[in-house]
């Protein structure tokens, strides 16, 4: 594989905050409509594929309707300064990211409302039942975070958003579930895996019997489970061009920048 330092910036993986601002110079995003029904509502099309399986396993449309998908840099200034003016800063700052700083300019992530005659654009009514608990239920086996918590506050910027979720990719969406961990916490903790000595090791439930590992020097450690399958996660650091020879035995290699510093390698192995 060959990455070049500026590929830092785009992936699934990117953490787009006030402390690291989106490139959008470095994009390599293909956006598509969210819904024929609502045109203007965009998100990458890999995030889409998996968002519509999402809602055609729990009938979702029926009930939940599409708020805010990507935004362009303008559109999120004139939602900042015209929120600023009808809703006060404190109000502002809790809930509307600072131009360049959204993760709605990535095309990775969408507010989402139960379906109802008025919707609010900036706090849409998300509720913790029905159709929405369904979808929030089975958002991480697509690949889809909550992103916004409130005990996260702290590492986010950003106040509790029930309705507004992100799209990271399988099994990064699964980990973090279950390991109670925000996207920024979930970064650091792979840069304890470096490249080439040491990766984390998660086994998917639907190829078998799900178990996680810890790998270090390539020896496994705990059970083997009966999986067919397993992933292994890395952290690359992005000090310069990199090339690494091919000689891994894995069915499929993907690679994400983290808007910071490197690389999360994501390898998916064969299992005799």
């Amino acid at each position: 594989m060959f990455l070049t330092a500026k590929e830092v910036y785009s992936g699934n993986l990117i953490i787009v905050n006030a402390a690291h601002p989106y490139h959008e110079e470095a994009s390599k995003i293909r956006l598509r409509p969210v819904r024929r029904e609502a045109p203007d509502i965009l998100l990458e099309e890999h995030a889409l594929l998996q968002l519509s399986g999402l809602m055609a396993e729990i009938n979702g449309w029926e009930g939940i309707v599409p708020v805010s998908g990507w935004r362009s840099f303008e559109e999120q200034q004139n939602i900042f300064e015209t929120s600023l003016q009808e809703d006060g800063e404190e109000f502002t700052r809790k809930f509307v990211a600072l131009p360049g700083c959204s993760e709605h300019q990535t095309g990775l992530a969408i507010d989402l409302a139960l379906k109802k005659e008025k919707v609010d654009f900036i706090c849409p009514d998300f509720p913790y039942e029905g159709v929405c608990q369904r979808f929030r239920e089975r958002a991480a086996a697509y690949g889809f975070i909550e992103r916004y918590q409130e005990e996260k506050k702290r590492l986010t910027g950003i106040a509790k958003e029930p309705w507004h979720f992100r799209y990271v990719g399988r099994p990064h969406a699964q980990i973090m579930k279950e390991q109670g961990m925000c996207l920024e916490e979930y970064g650091a903790f792979l840069k304890q895996f470096p490249y080439g000595k040491r990766y984390y090791c998660w086994r998917d439930e639907r190829m078998g019997e799900a178990q996680r590992e810890e790998v270090q020097g390539g020896e496994q450690k705990g059970t083997r489970s009966k999986t067919r399958k397993e992933v292994r996660i890395s952290y690359l650091a992005a000090e310069e061009d990199f090339c690494a020879g091919e000689t891994e035995d894995y069915e499929q290699c993907e690679i994400s920048g983290d808007n910071q510093s490197g690389f999360i390698i994501t390898i998916i192995k064969n299992i005799k």
